[in-house]
């Protein structure tokens, strides 16, 4: 068995006011996640998500 897609999706609730400032996060975890980092070039990742916020 080969692994070569890695698919994540995250449900986020965050405080209100709060959500540009998580999916700014999202978009950009990837290049400092140590595991993302190991892995970039044999397989591929796919990142979804979903932000709620909450009051």
């Amino acid at each position: 068995m080969k692994i070569t897609r890695i698919s994540c999706h995250f449900n986020l609730k965050v405080p209100q006011g709060k959500k540009e400032a998580a999916i700014r996060a999202l978009t950009v975890f990837e290049r400092n996640c140590p595991v993302a980092q190991t892995l970039k070039g044999a397989v591929a990742i796919d990142n979804t998500w979903d932000v709620e916020e909450i009051s």
